[in-house]
């Protein structure tokens, strides 16, 4: 997270969320941002909980996060497209 120094309030929150499914894994990483001041909460009492809060309540869907977690492990598991050149083994 990133705060205001002399008043102490969070004004950026750096996320990553994470599914694992047996050998396979996805991640998402993003940032959600306030305006000064917003939210009122000092830095020193915030919880996991509370700042999560704040993200799902700023426009990112949790429900379409768990969705495109669990996309990139279907392509993980039924791969779509493949890398390669057809002269090396």
């Amino acid at each position: 997270m990133e705060r205001d120094v002399a008043t102490g309030y969070v004004n950026c929150a750096h996320w990553q969320a994470t599914a694992v499914d047996g050998d396979y894994t996805a991640s998402i990483y993003s940032t959600c941002s306030w305006a000064d001041g917003t939210p009122t909460i000092a830095y020193a009492d915030l919880t996991q909980e509370t700042v999560l809060g704040w993200v799902w309540a700023n426009g990112v869907s949790k429900e379409a996060t768990e969705t495109a977690l669990a996309a990139q492990i279907e392509l993980q598991k039924n791969p779509v497209t493949a890398t390669g050149t057809p002269w090396t083994t």
